[in-house]
């Protein structure tokens, strides 16, 4: 299995860190962001990376270079403008190949997700071994994560380990997903897209599985966030 990092968004909430340092490379207790998962991929036996780049791209680049030295492979998409989520996963597609692929956002920190999880979440075949018809199966899988203070509302509910977009009490997307390629067949190379809109299709037609992680995980989106994962107390001096 392949994965795909989104690194590509500009991190305006993150200024003025992110106008000489792109977001994926501000560091958390010592190490970018990006490395966490980069580890804890190569950890599970994914080895095969994808990092998509817009804002200070080479940066990204040149600070990862292809991969070895954490044990991997890495590719770069680089992109001239971000193409949002689904926009980069098409304009990545030749990278990628046409197997079902996991995709996590840069800027989560999620030290303790165990990824060795996500590798056959997909099923083609029933528990009888039967397999299922195209339209039946399962194009994604989220993990959901209990609602931030910045997603109060959540996402998507969860019955059992499908995936709605209405039901009594809703999750957050917690930017964390295996995809079918054939999700984003209708996407061209370089079109802006969103990944949500997609999402909620294939929900409505009951074709994407989930599960909830509890665990440590943040959307690190302001320097405070930033700030209080590295321990910096409000108002104290930064080393």
């Amino acid at each position: 299995m392949k994965a795909m990092i989104f690194a590509a968004g500009r991190g305006e909430r993150m200024r003025p860190l992110t106008d000489t340092c792109p977001k994926p490379l501000l560091k958390v207790r010592g190490r970018p962001l990006i490395v966490w998962h980069i580890l804890n991929l190569v950890r599970a036996g994914i080895t095969e990376i994808v990092i998509n780049h817009a804002h200070l791209g080479h940066m990204i680049e040149e600070a990862l270079g292809d991969g070895s030295r954490f044990g991997a492979r890495i590719q770069y998409s680089a992109e001239a403008e971000a193409l949002e989520t689904a926009g980069g996963v098409a304009y990545a597609r030749h990278l990628l190949g046409e197997e079902p692929f996991l995709a996590i956002s840069a800027d989560i920190y999620c030290p303790y997700f165990d990824f060795e999880q996500v590798k056959d979440v997909l099923h083609d075949k029933d528990m009888w071994g039967n397999p299922y018809p195209k339209e039946k199966r399962d194009v994604a899988w989220l993990y959901l994560t209990p609602n931030p203070w910045h997603n109060p509302k959540g996402d998507f509910a969860l019955n059992l380990y499908t995936v709605a977009n209405e039901g009594e009490r809703l999750w957050n997307f917690g930017n964390i997903g295996v995809y079918r390629m054939e999700m984003f067949d209708g996407i061209a190379p370089g079109q802006h897209a969103g990944l949500g809109k997609l999402l909620r299709k294939y929900a409505d037609l009951g074709q994407v599985g989930g599960e909830v992680f509890d665990g440590d995980w943040v959307n690190v989106g302001t320097a405070q966030q930033l700030d209080e994962l590295n321990g910096v107390k409000p108002g104290a001096p930064k080393q």
